[in-house]
């Protein structure tokens, strides 16, 4: 590989020739072969959209020339429309805690494009990060990155996935079906009821999802280093939320108290608390999913999902429910990620949190996994599902628990006996509950009909 020599403030090195980055990116690269794995794109765009809104306003505020802040705007774009941007961002998410060599890595990057489109050359710290710094740009690309994500992915998939269950639970809502608590046979329910239950939660979710994005569209950029706001011009920060507004089309304003945005990761972790939330809940669906579906002659075998693929390289036949059991996996990374982003958000230490990219990459995967795996759910097991109605119907009727029907009229004490007595024998509950009241049959048919009782009532 050619190289070329690049000077930053420790000296000269070698970078490749070609490489649009510069020395500090390159040290970076060098000092951090830890994982192999850079900052998600979609942390890399907001940093990327943070650089050209800044241009922005501090062309507005006389910071920077129109044609200096334009060739900063046109390498922005630029980088924004490539198909292979992450070839320019290699730095390694294990680095320095406040991302410093990412916030470079873009500056430098921004810089080289930029010098070519003004035909002069634009500095990496003095033009591109002017008014910056990376203890607030990072900061930011968080917050930034997170909010996209969530108005573009996230929230639309869960609503996507609510809706679904919705209509697949209205479309069931004839079937009833023996309820189960502690995995044990429990009063009947309807199929509509258990969809619209998963959909309640999925609902909770959003709303605490869309209560907490309005937390993390306030934004630390502005006070630089530690909070004061050196170096910055006094109008940056309000200037530049507006300038990154109308690059996003999403509302973003100054942050109440810079020192909290840059010192703690507080809305990060509340925002991974909540996406533990969505993962939790996944694993409930995902679960029951599992269960209704087991069998299909051995298990319960109430619900038949849709065969995807073969289930075994050794047992021909074998079918397995592989949405559910990847979407529980998700799951379980997004308890793992959140863990993570709880320890990082202890490490602020004085006026910045330094274990800032670790934070960024997990919150962002958190929210990639749930968005593609409830798109998934919602499209090739939630809709595709059939329902196996001889199955459900083959325990529904014979059920003891019924009898809790007849608890107002017999009492507690006597329903235990039928019940009982009908588990013994092996025998409807309706026949036992004849011989052992006075009751006549209609009667009993009516009180114990599987379908009424999920209305509940007395």
């Amino acid at each position: 590989m050619k190289m070329r020599i690049e000077k930053d403030s420790m000296g000269e090195l070698e970078v490749p020739e070609n490489a649009l980055y510069g020395a500090q990116t390159q040290r970076a690269i060098n000092n951090f072969p830890i994982s192999d794995e850079p900052l998600p794109e979609a942390f890399i765009r907001s940093l990327i959209l943070i650089k050209a809104a800044a241009a922005r306003a501090n062309e507005s505020l006389e910071c920077l020339t129109s044609e200096m802040s334009t060739a900063i705007q046109s390498a922005c774009d630029e980088l924004l429309d490539s198909d292979n941007l992450m070839q320019h961002f290699p730095v390694d998410v294990f680095q320095t805690g406040s991302g410093t060599s990412s916030n470079m890595n873009a500056n430098e990057v921004i810089a080289s494009l930029a010098s070519a489109h003004l035909g002069s050359a634009v500095n990496p710290n003095d033009h591109v990060n002017y008014g910056q710094s990376s203890n607030d740009v990072i900061p930011s690309a968080i917050h930034v990155s997170a909010t996209l994500e969530l108005t573009g992915h996230l929230l639309p998939v869960l609503t996507h996935l609510k809706e679904t269950i919705l209509e697949k639970g209205t479309a069931l809502a004839e079937y009833t079906k023996t309820g189960r608590t502690h995995l044990m046979d429990a009063m009947p329910v309807r199929l509509d009821q258990t969809f619209h239950a998963w959909a309640s939660q999925l609902q909770d979710n959003i709303d605490n999802l869309t209560y907490l994005e309005a937390k993390t569209t306030k934004l630390a950029q502005g006070g630089t280093a530690v909070g004061t706001g050196i170096n910055a011009h006094p109008e940056f920060a309000e200037l530049f939320a507006k300038e990154l507004s109308y690059l996003t089309n999403v509302t973003f304003s100054k942050g109440d108290n810079f020192f909290a945005l840059i010192g703690s990761q507080d809305t990060a972790v509340a925002l991974s608390g909540q996406l533990k939330a969505v993962a939790v809940t996944y694993m409930k669906i995902a679960n029951d999913l599992r269960w209704m579906n087991s069998g299909p002659l051995a298990g319960l075998g109430e619900i038949s999902l849709q065969a995807l693929q073969p289930g075994s390289s050794i047992m021909p036949g074998k079918v397995n429910p592989v949405i559910p059991e990847a979407t529980a996996m998700v799951a379980a990374q997004v308890i793992g990620n959140d863990a993570a982003i709880t320890i990082g958000g202890q490490s602020g230490n004085f006026e910045l949190n330094v274990m800032l990219p670790m934070i960024a990459k997990n919150l962002l995967n958190s929210i990639k996994l749930l968005a593609n795996s409830g798109q998934l759910l919602a499209d090739n097991a939630i809709a595709t599902l059939t329902v196996n109605e001889d199955k459900l119907n083959e325990a529904l009727h014979r059920n003891p628990i019924l009898v809790t029907a007849l608890n107002p009229i017999i009492g507690y004490g006597k329903a235990a006996e039928i019940a009982k007595k009908a588990y013994k024998e092996g025998r409807p509950v309706v026949d036992v509950a004849e011989e052992e009241t006075e009751l006549n049959r209609d009667e009993l048919l009516s009180l114990l009909d599987p379908a009424k009782l999920t209305h509940g009532g007395l």
